[in-house]
Formats: structure tokens, C-alpha cells, sequence
């Protein structure tokens, strides 16, 4: 998941409510604590992170528990609405024709955000093209062409000509017909006076309707002095932060674009073309506390499956047989990464966490687990708790695997079980959570 170690850091601080007797002075200030640590090894500001905890724990011992509410639910309400402010509104990108102007640094990760971002609106159901207007980095032209074309996303450009605000004017009349019109722009080492007057020049001939900054999320708490620096030069719509899943530093990031006149549009999460969101400070946060993202959930379903192909609310019931597994897996291998599919279920939080192993079921994986099932009865299939060390034999000789491979996927499904089950009681109900808490 985008920021993991922030996440599990801020859900192991909120487990400590669960298993507090009572909620008192002592245990929010362990709480606060621990959250401040967490806050502050991803790189957030201090000045912030002290506002934060002073807001949380001074809230968390004078406001009254709204009516329906037990402590913690209260106190985790509060963290939730706490950062929720530190990150901000998200900068709204909508869905219908427009230009884009893609503006950062060199490295920031710009051309390929650019490519994510034409799929982005492709997937949406609007018709992207791109214009490459980086005549400075050598190969830019051909890794965005090959993005693109991958893509089957319309592309101009013109490689070895220098004259980028030729390029933008030609390719804007190229690509006239396509309803969003992405420029990507030069980046330097540096904001140098040269890329100021490209950009600038850019920008009079195409008139975008928005300009989005690229940001490396490893920049940490500098992410401000750029937003302040590019706002000033072109005007900034919003910041795309890219790269959020590799770095500890995303925390420093969000905190400095909030901090400025700007805000988050999007958020890089992964490496693929599919991995750029639209960033909702709601679920975001909400993800990020292990609550879910039920609502993404289903809105990457719609977007990848068939309507039987995924069905959330059986999985939401905390109970499924192999069979039920193998679908859901299959299903939701078409959707993307495993993990960050799963990240989206409120699994994560209280102490229902599932080990990276357990999301790594590639392909091959997936391939093996099926004829383990095709050596299996129909009586195993529907309860996998009858399959002891005879059995596991059986089946693994007619499936010409190990045993160990039978126990491994035993392993799994008892793992992705009481996972699930995790969704719907015990000590802390994650859905009756986000329901009072209107998410």
C-alpha cells in the first residue's frame, strides 16, 4: 500500500485503543505519542505534527462521545478528522474536456505520470491525447511515444526539434479532435530561468485550463519551496505526488503541498499505468488507519469486471469456501495488485493484518492453487477444515505438487477468512465504524 509504514505505524497506535479496559488520560497520551512518532518518521512537519497531537488529545478528553459513539470509536473519529485537515482538500480534476498542462523537475517522474494520467481519463470513458514538449531530457520522446502506444493513447510529437512551443502549437491542432489534451512540459535539475520563460511561453500559446505539478514524494518537506516556486512562475492547479508508494518520506510531502495554496489532485501509487488515483482526502485517510475504501473498491470493479465476476458483499460476509476464494482471487487479479485491492477492505486496522506474503498470488500461483482444487471433492472444497495429513497426501500426488504446496493454500485461505471475518464484530466493528463515521 501507498506509505505502509506510516499506515501499520498509525494502525499499531490505534490498536492500543482496542485493547485499552478504558479510555483515559493515560492511554490517549500513548496513543498521541505513538501517532506523533509515526507522523514524524514519514517526514512531516514537526510545528504540524505538534498542532495535530495537541488538537487530538485535548478533543479526545473535552469534547463530549456523540450519542451512538463508545470512546474509542470517539478517539479514532477524532484522529481521523485531525488528518484529515493536515492533508487537506484534494484539487478536482473533472471528468470532460479540457488541457492539461503537466509541469515538474527532471526525475520527478513527469512523463510517465503523464502516461497514467491520459489512461486515467481513457478509463473514465473521455478520449486522451498527449503532446511530448520535453525537448530537453534525451529519450523523453521515445518513453512517452512508448507509453502511449501501449496505451493506444493518441501521441505527438517531434523528436530532435528544440522548438517546444512550435511542438505544443503544431500537436494542439494535431490532436484538436480528442476531448483531453495533455502537455508534457521540460523539466531541469532546478526551477533555472530557461525552463520559466519554455514554461511560460507554453502556457500563453495553450491556455490550459490546469497545470499540474509533478512531485517525487522522497522529497520530503523541500515538496514546498517547489509548489511555491512553479505557482509562482505558471500558476498551479494542483500537485500529482508520484512515487508515494516507494519512499518513508510521503508523509513530508502531503504535509508541505497542504501547508501552501496548493493542493493534491492525484496520487502515484504504484509502478504501473494503471497506478495513478484521484486523491480523496476520505478515503485516503481512511485507507491509511485501515478502515477501507469500499467506494474505490467498487469503482475499480466497475471499471476492470463484469458484474458477477466481483461480488464485495460476499466477501464482506466473512465467509467463503475455497471455491468462493479461487473467484474472488481471480477476479480481483484482473483489477491490480493484490494488495492493494485488499488494502481497500477494512481488514488492515485492528489487529487483522494480512502478511505480504499472503497478497503475493501471481499468476503461476493462481495456476497451481486450481489444480490443487481439481484434485480436491466437492466436500473439501466446501469445508477445508476436514483436510488432514491423508487427504493433504491425496491430493498433493494428484496434483502432482508437494504436500507443503496443499498447506500453503490451506494457509492462505484460513488467512483471507479471518480477515474477513475481522470485517463484521468482535471487539472493534470496522464497518459499523465507517457507517457512524459516514464513509
Amino acid at each position: 500500500m501507498v506509505m505502509d509504514k506510516l499506515s501499520n505505524s498509525l494502525q499499531d497506535a490505534l490498536k492500543k485503543l482496542v485493547g485499552a479496559g478504558r479510555i483515559d488520560e493515560r492511554t490517549v497520551n500513548d496513543v498521541v505519542k505513538d501517532i506523533q512518532r509515526a507522523l514524524l518518521q514519514s517526514d512531516a512537519n514537526v510545528k504540524m505534527v505538534m498542532q495535530l497531537s495537541k488538537s487530538i488529545k485535548e478533543r479526545a478528553l473535552d469534547e463530549d462521545i456523540p450519542q451512538g459513539m463508545n470512546p474509542r470509536e470517539h478517539v479514532i473519529r477524532i484522529v481521523y478528522e485531525e488528518l484529515m485537515k493536515i492533508v487537506g482538500e484534494g484539487t478536482d480534476i473533472p471528468l470532460k474536456p479540457q488541457k492539461i498542462m503537466m509541469i515538474g523537475l527532471q526525475g520527478s517522474g513527469k512523463t510517465t505520470t503523464t502516461a497514467k494520467l491520459a489512461q486515467y481519463f481513457q478509463r473514465k470513458g473521455l478520449k486522451p491525447a498527449v503532446v511530448c514538449a520535453d525537448t530537453f531530457r534525451p529519450g523523453a520522446y521515445q518513453q512517452l511515444k512508448t507509453l502511449c502506444e501501449s496505451l493506444n493513447v493518441p501521441f505527438y510529437g517531434e523528436e530532435g526539434n528544440p522548438d517546444a512551443v512550435g511542438i505544443v502549437e503544431r500537436g494542439l491542432a494535431e490532436i484538436d479532435k480528442y476531448d483531453v489534451k495533455i502537455i508534457d512540459t521540460a523539466g531541469r535539475h532546478s526551477l533555472e530561468n530557461d525552463l520559466i520563460d519554455e514554461m511560460e511561453r507554453i502556457h500563453s500559446i495553450s491556455n490550459p485550463d490546469y497545470k499540474l505539478l509533478v512531485l517525487d514524494a522522497g522529497i520530503g518537506q523541500q515538496a514546498s519551496e517547489q509548489a511555491k516556486a512553479f505557482n509562482d512562475s505558471v500558476g498551479i492547479s494542483g500537485v500529482v505526488i508520484s512515487k508515494l508508494d516507494g519512499t518513508a518520506k510521503g508523509g513530508g510531502a502531503m504535509s508541505a503541498v497542504a501547508a501552501t495554496d496548493s493542493s493534491i489532485a492525484f496520487i502515484g501509487v504504484g509502478e504501473t499505468s494503471q497506478d495513478l488515483e484521484k486523491f480523496e482526502a476520505d478515503r485516503f485517510i481512511s485507507r491509511l488507519l485501515g478502515m477501507g475504501d469500499l467506494r474505490s473498491l467498487m469503482e475499480k470493479a466497475e471499471e476492470s469486471l463484469s458484474e458477477d465476476e466481483l461480488d464485495v458483499e460476499s466477501m464482506m460476509k466473512g465467509k467463503f469456501t475455497l471455491k468462493d476464494m479461487y473467484k474472488q482471487l481471480e477476479a480481483m487479479n484482473k483489477m491490480g495488485p493484490m494488495k492493494q485491492i485488499m488494502q481497500m477492505l477494512p481488514l488492515g486496522g485492528m489487529g487483522m493484518n494480512v502478511s505480504d506474503d499472503a497478497y503475493e498470488v501471481t499468476g503461476q500461483k493462481m495456476a497451481q492453487y486450481k489444480t490443487l482444487m481439481d484434485s480436491m471433492t466437492e466436500e473439501e472444497m466446501t469445508n477445508p477444515r476436514i483436510i488432514g495429513s491423508s487427504r493433504i497426501k491425496r491430493i498433493s500426488i494428484g496434483a502432482g505438487s508437494a504436500p507443503e504446496t496443499v498447506r500453503e493454500l490451506l494457509k492462505y485461505h484460513k488467512q483471507m477468512q479471518n480477515a474477513m471475518k475481522g470485517m463484521r464484530g468482535g471487539k472493534f466493528n470496522m464497518k459499523k465504524m465507517m457507517k457512524k463515521m459516514g464513509m
